[in-house]
């Protein structure tokens, strides 16, 4: 990359399910031309997410748990569990090759190079269970390597058929796999990715990007899932990007359609950092926090696309924007969360030791925290985290405080969003929406801040919660074709 193309390109992330869609990637996205305001072609880099379901095959499903290969090695017994699923994880990606490719000599290219990560995997951890049947050499102390190798092989195996497929299509793409894939190298993420990039003209090339990078400290062990955002973030960063841009199946929109309703949920055109955030937070991403921060430190702007709708606009997330009128702009929020609430009659006078040690529990068993409540003697911890492991978090504070009484209930959280939420009364007439409803609310948060307010319902009470709010917070202000059309 030359000096002269700094702050003139875009940087796009492509999501596993539009990933999924090669014809829309192609046509909707990649050979659709962007100009700048003067006319002129904006050079971009395009980082992919792997196939649809292919990374819950590899590690575990996101949603319910299912093992993938990598569960099923960090637990097995005997290997025949894990070997059958790399069987048929590559029966998967050769179908998938199959359909993309067609038959011929492009086919052969791309079963060959997916057959051939494959066969080293599943060398290297056969290796690595032989070593570890040793009693001097502990398989969890190269579990984390071992994720971070599988979680690789996804997005590798899109990257390499996207760029491939668009040169048979006629557009100069390039291959950049910053996986480390049989490097020798082990470099700090930005550093890898200054190097990768070095080779690359944006002027003649459209780079496809792997969404995986491997660094010396492993981007998994501290972003887990959302390993590709940061790559991402950090590429556009580094790049110095005038835009950073994701492609989804779905708009950014002001509640879940499933729910509310398609011809009722309306796009959001525009919102900012601390809105992400708080989706964030409730599992929702539009972009992890932290690949979001480095794109708020450096003013670059984030848009988020829907594929399947290439004219619209999308949702564009600065770090300044604030409604012009306090309002909400997003009705959402999750299911399966456990309030874990601990009361003692010892804690009046010492909540701040009680939340330290609960917090320890929680965080020595990677719980996520979306919000809590505490008064003189009790807190409650929401929990957006599996059985199992609140009832690890359980055991160990029954254990740290024998005379506590603990109780465990699964719950939803609603949480209505804005810019601006500045809104007299508006806490009144959230409560009064879902009353008519013959909803009860278990509890309610309302910050300072007024970006957001959080009501704790019955699990069973959740759908017709977003619905009783979004028609009274959102549907009353006929916002047309989208709450602030981004420019």
């Amino acid at each position: 990359m030359t000096e002269q193309q700094t702050l003139q390109h875009t940087v796009e992330k492509i999501g596993g399910t539009s990933m999924s869609d090669y014809g829309s990637v192609r046509d909707n996205i990649i050979a659709r031309p962007l100009l700048d305001e003067e006319g002129n072609r904006i050079p971009r880099i395009f980082v992919v997410s792997a196939y649809g379901g292919i990374t819950d095959r590899l590690l575990e499903h996101k949603k319910n748990g299912q093992p993938g290969i990598y569960a099923l090695f960090a637990s097995a017994t005997e290997d025949s569990g894990w070997l059958r699923a790399f069987d048929e994880l590559r029966e998967e990606l050769q179908a998938i090759n199959g359909r993309l490719f067609g038959e011929g000599e492009l086919l052969a290219e791309a079963n060959t190079f997916i057959d051939a990560r494959l066969q080293q995997a599943r060398q290297c951890l056969q290796d690595l269970q032989s070593l570890c049947s040793h009693g001097h050499f502990a398989l969890a102390s190269h579990l984390a390597t071992v994720r971070e190798m599988l979680a690789s092989i996804g997005e590798a195996h899109s990257a390499w058929n996207t760029a491939t497929l668009l040169r048979r299509d006629g557009i100069n793409a390039c291959f950049v796999d910053l996986s480390g894939w049989n490097s020798a190298e082990h470099l700090p993420l930005d550093e890898h990715i200054q190097k990768a990039m070095a080779a690359v003209d944006l002027q003649t090339q459209v780079p496809i990007v792997t969404g995986y990078a491997h660094t010396d400290e492993g981007l998994m062990s501290t972003f887990d899932r959302g390993y590709s955002e940061m790559t991402f973030s950090r590429l556009a960063v580094i790049t110095r990007a005038r835009e950073a841009v994701i492609h989804k199946e779905f708009h950014l929109s002001s509640a879940d359609p499933r729910l509310v309703g398609a011809d009722k949920a309306v796009p959001i055109g525009r919102t900012n950092y601390d809105v992400a955030d708080q989706l964030a937070n409730l599992g929702m991403e539009a972009i992890h926090p932290k690949a979001a921060k480095g794109l708020r430190q450096d003013s670059i702007p984030l848009r988020v696309k829907n594929t399947f709708e290439p004219e619209h606009t999308g949702t564009l997330i600065t770090g300044d924007y604030v409604s012009d009128e306090p309002c909400v702009e997003i009705i959402a929020g999750c299911t399966g969360v456990y309030a874990l609430e601990l009361f003692d009659q010892d804690m009046a006078g010492n909540i701040h030791d009680y939340d330290r040690e609960i917090l320890a529990a929680i965080k020595r068993f990677k719980g996520h925290v979306i919000s809590k409540d505490i008064n003189a003697n009790t807190i409650t911890h929401f929990l957006k985290t599996n059985l199992k492991t609140v009832k690890r978090i359980r055991a160990l504070l029954e254990k740290r405080y024998p005379d506590a009484e603990l109780d465990v209930r699964k719950v939803a959280i609603v949480s209505a969003i804005g810019s601006d939420m500045k809104i007299p009364g508006i806490l009144a007439k959230t409560v009064q929406a879902v009353a008519q409803e013959n909803v009860s609310v278990l509890a309610i948060h309302q910050s300072m801040r007024q970006v957001d307010m959080q009501l704790v319902v019955d699990e069973s009470d959740y759908d017709q919660t977003v619905r009783a709010l979004h028609q009274s917070l959102v549907e009353v202000h006929d916002h047309g074709r989208a709450i602030c059309l981004a420019c």
